[in-house]
């Protein structure tokens, strides 16, 4: 098990910029399947972005492809999301989420461990 503590998140303007972190405790970050989720008012849970902290594969969801890039620090146990070109659309809470196993595309479902969330707002 690991526990995850998002951070980072705001309120912007659209065409804005903001960098999620996501630090890692408790068991061997690199040893993990790393995603990032978002979750607007009355919407579903929606996969972002993830990635294999043990080969960096790598998963974009369209809605955000050539704006949001995911990385991480093993080093730093944290995972990062940058976000750029921000789009109202882009509003709701983001949610960092850890597993042993890889799941290719990424689905809420299948991640067993959660932070407790950062609130992104962008505004016209």
């Amino acid at each position: 098990q690991v526990q995850l503590v998002e951070s980072g998140g705001g309120s912007v303007q659209a065409g804005g910029s903001l960098r999620l972190s996501c630090l890692a405790s408790g068991n061997t970050f690199s040893s993990y399947y790393m995603g990032w989720f978002r979750q607007a008012p009355g919407k579903e849970r929606e996969a972002v972005a993830s990635i294999d902290t043990r080969t960096s594969l790598i998963y974009i969801d369209g809605s955000v492809r050539g704006r949001f890039t995911i990385s991480h620090d093993n080093a730093k146990n944290t995972l990062y999301l940058q976000m750029n070109s921000l789009k109202p659309e882009d509003t709701g809470m983001y949610y960092c989420a850890a597993d042993p196993r890889v799941h290719y595309p990424p689905e809420a479902g299948n991640f067993a461990d959660w932070g407790q969330g950062t609130q992104v707002t962008v505004s016209t």
